[in-house]
């Protein structure tokens, strides 16, 4: 290769360079990005797909502040530059709009819901008015009269928003400085002035979520089947599912499974997942978080007193992942139990105590539900009377407000409906509600800290707020006594030892804190262990199931509380920690029991933080649906929820030209390219003139 091609060829890659520089530079300066966008995704399931999605290349539209339901008519109808990306303020995300927006689809490019910094008045839920119905305990072949909500309407304010499935993108926004820009964007371009048309350019909006799901479970689990005859099979969905945490009083030989001889448990369960429209903010703060943390909190109360005098029956804490979609928890567990797959199997239960919905006790108190199917049977009926008659008992020595439905009303959503349909067993479920919800932002993103009155004084550090106990702390403490004694006597505890159980104020609150508020605080730095504390983030836990079977943060975060409060430390290195060898005495082995090394504090004069080793009986147990491991999509008895995959999801405004200059733009476009053409044809005629290299003759003298 000469010099002349060589230098030709450094040209280009140069002028290449540059020019990829520059696209990035005139990019940024026609787009701004959105940031803390959550998106809505669609889900899929037996028979629907539900949720939303952009096409392939994201949607653009004017952007048209909604600022009543009456001003509907102008995106819908009256406006004269469709397609409009609607921002809605919060009280205008309702079914009502969002279903007239659906149904004039050919006019919207997408949503954007603002959300807001405080709760709105009123209620509001996006789920259905019957939580689970299809998949709990009461159906056609369990009393009928029951099926379908039929005996009682558990959430009221549900609307099905949720279960509605868009053909448009819809993203949530943060109400912060990103908002502000595109509301002074609007206010400059796109507003209208006295009755007058906006004129170009007009501020535009563009949302990407393209999903690769559709139809149903079906469908996309067939696609995705890299057995099957397609030579490049593409994943497009993934069934939900994460980890359920659990562990006991005593530990439980995990690597012996079925039924176990000699071995009576009283289960204590409650669940870990919450949902909402937008996945990503869905804290549950009364439907899901309030359940377990009071039950944490009450398995640390008995961590002391079930070591100094054991019960005869051991207390096995359960904390379910996917109850909100079809109970893929708790069916899990009970499939394994069913099927030998678990330490214990559902003939070594005695009787079962969960915590659901209980943040807002205080306005309603507390009441016990029980199930009046299983309660025909005179040995199931005894159980059950004792169990509620301890109930009672240590709520009025607590002065709790306390009280039982009337006996023929059926079980609230609750994962013991799960382990009724497999068989009878004694058990109640504990909640602030009697007959509906007392929440009224059931599965939405305003069940928050805010809804729980989770507030602080002014003026107080981050530090000062995590050590503040609320009166929503102190009220969870004593559901969490409440729960801890009753479950220390259904055990077969002394009475004489029930005033020693306590659960303690403050934990609750660094609770409530870190699971509600931020996950980085200096509690969830110590008891988590080095690798996992970059996770730990000044914003609060995703709560949604997801798909990701490495488990999500609260549920990491929740086995981490769970070995801190029940466990022990043991002296010993952090190499030895996870050595299974190390501890020789059958009681302190691997199989009875999880070692994990913690972080710790760092010690007054030191520079690095003290870590140590925990000694719990803390496991992880899938939380896949089984439909999932029988291949039967469609099944009708487990749950069959799965999510699509996405490649970008994406939020961006910018100036959009009007339609005259966008012609002018690609006349002159086009002029250029045939004005480079022509002058490219004249260079390549006249090369040999333009070009030639002026060499001298070879007979010249000087």
């Amino acid at each position: 290769m000469d010099l002349i091609s060589t230098k030709w060829i450094i040209h280009l890659l140069l002028c290449g360079l540059f020019y990829g520089v520059s696209c990035n530079s005139v990019e940024q300066k026609i787009y701004i990005n959105l940031n803390d966008t959550v998106p809505c995704v669609r889900l899929l399931n037996a028979t629907h797909q539900i949720g939303c999605q952009s096409s392939l290349g994201g949607d653009v539209g004017v952007i048209h502040f909604l600022e009543s339901e009456q001003n509907l008519e102008y995106v819908l109808t009256n406006g004269n530059n469709p397609p409009y990306m609607v921002i809605l303020e919060s009280h205008l995300f309702n079914r009502d709009v969002m279903m007239k927006l659906k149904n004039g689809s050919s006019r919207i490019a997408g949503v954007a819901v603002i959300k807001p910094n405080s709760n709105p008045a009123g209620a509001f839920s996006p789920h259905t008015t019957c939580p689970n119905e299809n998949t709990g305990v009461y159906s056609e072949s369990y009393d009928p009269a029951l099926a379908h909500c039929n005996g009682t309407m558990w959430n009221p304010n549900g609307n099905g928003l949720s279960y509605e499935e868009f053909s448009f993108p819809i993203f949530s926004l943060k109400d912060d400085n990103g908002t502000e820009v595109i509301r002074q964007c609007y206010m400059d371009h796109n507003r209208a002035v006295n009755g007058s048309v906006p004129v170009y350019p007009l501020c535009a909006m563009e949302l990407s979520s393209h999903m690769s799901a559709v139809t149903d479970t079906v469908t996309c689990m067939r696609r995705s089947d890299t057995s099957g005859l397609s030579l490049n099979p593409e994943q497009v969905c993934d069934p939900l599912g994460n980890y359920n945490v659990w562990g006991a009083t005593k530990g439980l030989n995990n690597s012996a499974s079925g039924h176990s001889e000699n071995e009576t448990v009283v289960v204590a369960a409650a669940r870990l997942d919450s949902r909402a429209f937008f996945h990503g903010i869905s804290l549950g703060a009364d439907s899901g978080t309030s359940g377990f943390i009071t039950l944490l909190a009450a398995a640390g109360a008995l961590a002391n007193v079930t070591r100094e005098a054991p019960p005869p029956r051991t207390v096995l804490y359960a904390f379910f992942q996917g109850e909100s979609f079809d109970y893929i928890g708790s069916s899990r567990m009970v499939y394994d139990m069913q099927g030998d797959k678990f330490p214990i199997d559902l003939d070594n239960i005695h009787s079962l105590v969960e915590i659901g919905q209980v943040g807002l006790h205080a306005s309603e108190g507390l009441w016990v539900h029980t199930d009046p199917v299983s309660r025909r049977n005179a040995s199931i009926e005894t159980e059950v009377k004792n169990l509620t008659d301890i109930f009672r008992s240590v709520a009025s020595s607590l002065n709790i407000s306390l009280g039982e439905p009337d006996v023929s009303q059926p079980l609230p959503p609750a994962s013991f409906q799960r382990f009724l349909r497999a068989q009878p067993i004694p058990g109640v479920v504990l909640t602030d509600h009697r007959t509906s919800f007392t929440n009224s932002f059931f599965e939405s993103m305003y069940d928050n800290a805010e809804y729980l009155n989770l507030t602080f004084p002014a003026g107080l550090t981050p530090e000062e707020q995590f050590n503040y106990v609320t009166d929503t702390a102190k009220g969870l403490a004593k559901v969490a006594t409440l729960a801890a004694r009753t479950l220390y006597r259904q055990a077969g505890g002394a009475e004489e030892r029930l005033a020693g159980i306590n659960a303690d104020e403050l934990t609750v609150a660094h609770m409530l804190y870190g699971f509600l508020i931020q996950t980085k605080n200096p509690w969830f730095e110590a008891i988590v262990s080095p690798e996992d504390l970059p996770a730990l983030r000044a914003f609060p836990p995703e709560h949604y199931v997801g798909v990701n079977f490495n488990s999500n943060s609260s549920t990491k975060l929740v086995s981490y509380v769970f070995a801190n409060l029940t466990g022990t430390a043991v002296n010993v290195s952090r190499e030895n920690c996870s050595n299974s060898g190390t501890f020789e005495d059958a009681a302190d082995s691997t199989d009875m029991n999880s070692y994990t090394w913690v972080r710790g504090v760092t010690p007054p004069n030191a520079t690095e933080p003290a870590g140590y080793c925990v000694r719990s009986t803390t496991r992880l147990s899938r939380a896949e649906s089984p439909a999932f491991l029988l291949g039967e999509f469609n099944s009708s008895t487990y749950s069959t929820w799965s999510e699509s995959r996405w490649k970008k999801i994406n939020a961006r405004i910018f100036l959009v030209a009007g339609h005259d200059l966008e012609m002018l733009t690609l006349g002159l476009g086009l002029a250029v390219l045939l004005l480079s053409l022509l002058i490219t044809f004249f260079v390549n005629t006249k090369a040999d003139f333009l070009f030639s290299s002026g060499r001298e003759p070879a007979n010249a003298t000087y």
